[in-house]
């Protein structure tokens, strides 16, 4: 009889390589503790330092944040600014939730969203202030007048300036965050937060303004000129600034998964977004000067529809990303890196959310419980990750470091597949067509027959003692239960991993 102490130190299974062409000789299987993320190299010189570059940017968003502040106040009084920063504040929790649902399947960091609002917010901001002052004066003293100066500039100066000064956040994450940059949804997401915050400096001008106009005036409630732009900005067009930026965003999405060797399409396609945005921006802000009911036509004929389209090829493109994980990941389950189960599971946004849950409430308590539906939500996103990488692979759009990335994502799942596999399998059998278990009880992965399949899957049984467990894989000899809350917490990335120990008994 083997040694079950040997069954669980055998090997990990090799990676599956492409069918369509081998872009690396010899994809090993994971790297051992320590050797599964990238190590930069140390330099010496201080403006290397991710510290220092992230506290330089920092320190210059607050620095363009200040000169906002101080130009804003001088513009509104400190009433009218505090007015129009109470009221422009209110759409910004909405707007960042919907586009945050939208990157639900595969998250961005929170550095990069922060990053973007705060760009679009200060530095865009600024940039508009200064540039919109600058031109409109200029065009008003070389025309000698200033009414036409005044259309010239939010027709033509206004468009072309902001939506370049926000085009620039998408671009540098584009540029220095490529890896976290991976697709459609990504610009979108990092272009709409970008917006946001720019649509958020500018309706505190905007609130401000009218605010102080019907001081003077001595107008109040409804009729008063605040509450006109209240209803105009944020009520009917929250979405304004964020649409126009959005098409920006996915010209970069576009190029992101467009291939490497077509070089001229990753450039064109930025672009191309870039003189959307900039054609829709100009004909919102002229709309005003085509009649009475120029603004509702341009309303209802084309920012409705466009919101409708864009919404939709957003959301098309994240239920793009469920089917390529239904597509790629079944190579790893074969492989033997994920139970036959998974990639159904994780191509299913309510089956991935119920394995949150089951991973919380299957441990003892309330720490354990959140450190397993964290595992499981990093799990998901890194196999989310891992099946974009592939996709993108097939069509050319990888780098030469598509191995190393690849076995760098198979090392973090590989670190947390002891929590995340059992909640995953489960999740897929209780979210599976009726009858698709043609009779069979549901297993109850930890206490009731929690056997290891061969070292690198799960098999699971429905009770103690040796046998055949009616499950995914298959197990030799007795299949160990768990006791609830035998599942010690996750490891942090490089500790070793679960499937090296032998299970509690």
């Amino acid at each position: 009889m083997s040694d079950p102490s040997t069954q669980q130190q055998q090997a990990r299974p090799a990676v599956p390589v492409l069918h369509e062409e081998r872009l690396d000789e010899v994809l090993g299987a994971a790297p051992e503790r320590g050797r599964g993320r990238y190590r930069p190299h140390r330099v010496g010189m201080v403006w290397r330092s991710k510290v220092f570059r992230a506290g330089a940017v920092i320190v210059a968003l607050a620095l363009c944040w200040l000169v906002i502040l101080a130009l804003v106040r001088e513009q509104t009084g400190p009433e009218g600014f505090l007015v129009g920063l109470g009221l422009a504040v209110l759409p910004v929790p909405l707007l960042m939730a919907a586009f945050r649902w939208l990157d639900r399947v595969e998250p961005g960091p929170w550095r990069n969203l922060l990053f973007s609002f705060a760009w679009g917010a200060c530095a865009a901001a600024l940039v508009a202030i200064i540039a919109n002052s600058f031109a409109t004066r200029w065009i008003a003293t070389a025309t000698a007048d200033p009414a036409s100066a005044d259309t010239l500039g939010a027709t033509v100066i206004a468009p072309v300036v902001e939506e370049s000064a926000k085009a620039a956040a998408v671009l540098l994450i584009f540029l220095f965050r490529r890896r976290e940059f991976s697709g459609v949804v990504d610009g979108v997401v990092v272009a709409g937060f970008t917006a946001t915050g720019f649509a958020f400096t500018e309706n505190i001008l905007y609130l401000g303004n009218a605010f102080g106009e019907d001081q003077q005036l001595g107008s109040s409630g409804f009729a008063s000129v605040t509450a006109g732009t209240f209803f105009v900005r944020i009520v009917m067009s929250p979405f304004a600034h964020p649409l126009f930026t959005v098409l920006t965003g996915l010209g970069f999405g576009f190029a992101a998964v467009s291939a490497r060797r077509h070089r001229a399409r990753r450039i064109a396609l930025p672009l191309l977004g870039l003189l959307l945005s900039m054609g829709l921006h100009a004909l919102w802000n002229g709309s005003s000067s085509f009649g009475p009911y120029g603004f509702y036509a341009v309303y209802g004929i084309v920012m409705v529809p466009a919101f409708g389209l864009v919404t939709w090829l957003a959301i098309w493109s994240r239920q793009r990303e469920l089917r390529t994980l239904a597509a790629e990941l079944p190579a790893y389950a074969a492989a033997g890196w994920l139970t036959p189960a998974e990639p159904s599971a994780l191509s299913s946004m309510r089956a991935r959310g119920m394995a949150r849950d089951l991973a919380r409430h299957w441990q003892p308590d309330r720490t354990r419980g959140r450190a397993a539906a964290r595992a499981v939500a990093e799990y998901e996103s890194f196999a989310t990750s891992l099946a974009g990488l592939r996709r993108r692979a097939r069509h050319g759009a990888v780098g030469p470091d598509f191995g190393a990335r690849e076995r760098e994502l198979l090392h973090h799942l590989w670190q947390r597949r002891e929590v995340a596999a059992p909640a995953l399998t489960h999740a897929a059998l209780l979210t599976a067509r009726p009858g698709a278990h043609h009779g069979r009880p549901l297993p109850t992965p930890y206490g009731t027959g929690n056997g290891y399949a061969n070292g690198y899957g799960y098999a699971y049984g429905t009770g103690y003692g040796p046998g055949h467990t009616p499950g995914y894989g298959h197990t030799q000899g007795p299949t160990p239960g768990y006791a609830p809350g035998a599942y010690p917490p996750p490891q942090p990335y490089g500790g070793t991993p679960h499937s090296h120990r032998r299970p509690p008994s």
